[in-house]
């Protein structure tokens, strides 16, 4: 099967490229395809005519984007615009990465977001993948939209870095009041995988690991397992100021998924075989 999967450096891209790697695969990076050329993307797509497009690229620098408005629409509106044409010209089946932010997180925290609930985003990173989103489901028809939330993996990531800060100080200040579910990108990568084989119907699909909590108690569990001796100390997000405001609910639901067998493991089991990886 040839699949092309753009935003090929990602975190996401390299456990995607790993967990497919029985197929015939076409990374690129912006340096092979801008995403945001129309006549580049129509002209990759219908001359590889792939099964499957990944598109794995976006703009994710939550902060910046708020000043860096044009930049952060080109690469997550226009983008997967271009896309979802290129792909409906060339009969492709487009999967794109979404996020929680689409929400604008104000829920209560004791419920979770389904996939066609109201959305509200509050940051320009939200609005410009929710505007993402609607470009994909007005150009094309055979796609899935998966939202995450929480990612880590290969390179530069949350759990890193609180290991760390565990290891240099005697204790962290850690925000306590913003709930959601951490994802390893290697669980992302078996969903989106396990979608390709069952072909479970088109749509938008909630994607995260099972199991709820908050960054202050997920960053106990990291030091707990890791063997780090560290005192973690729980504060509000207003303690936190950052030119974007962050969800204080990001809990998705996966019964979508669930519905369709998919198979999603919990934060825990993805923390523990992360770090067994990431403490040899």
């Amino acid at each position: 099967m040839k699949i092309l999967i753009t935003g090929a450096n990602g975190m996401l891209a390299k456990a995607v490229k790993q967990e497919l790697s029985e197929n015939e695969l076409i990374c690129t990076d912006v340096s092979d395809l801008d995403i945001t050329d129309m006549d580049a993307v129509r002209e990759t797509v219908n001359k590889l005519k792939p099964q499957y497009i990944i598109n794995c690229a976006a703009y994710t620098a939550v902060d910046k984007a708020e000043e860096q408005v044009e930049t952060a629409r080109k690469i997550n509106k226009i983008g997967p615009k271009n896309l979802a044409i290129a792909a409906k010209e060339a009969d492709s089946i487009l999967i794109h990465i979404s996020t929680d932010y689409v929400f604008g997180g104000d829920k209560n925290t004791n419920e979770t977001y389904e996939e066609e609930e109201i959305k509200n985003p509050h940051t320009i990173y939200g609005i410009t993948k929710l505007e993402g989103e609607e470009e994909i489901k007005n150009n094309c028809a055979k796609y899935y939209i998966f939202r995450t939330a929480w990612l880590y993996g290969e390179g530069n990531n949350f759990v890193r870095t609180m290991l760390k800060l565990g290891k240099e100080k005697e204790q962290v200040e850690v925000v306590s009041d913003q709930h959601g579910s951490p994802t390893y990108a290697v669980d992302l990568a078996s969903i989106i995988h396990q979608a390709i084989k069952k072909q479970i119907p088109y749509g938008i699909y909630h994607a995260t690991n099972q199991g709820y909590t908050t960054w202050y108690e997920f960053t106990k569990k990291i030091f707990e397992i890791a063997n780090i001796e560290c005192k973690v100390v729980p504060v509000t997000s207003e303690q936190f100021v950052r030119p974007a405001k962050r969800p204080k609910n990001s809990k998705l639901s996966k019964e979508k998924l669930l519905k369709e067998n998919v198979n999603i493991p919990t934060y825990e089991d993805a923390l523990k075989r992360y770090l067994k990886q990431e403490l040899v």
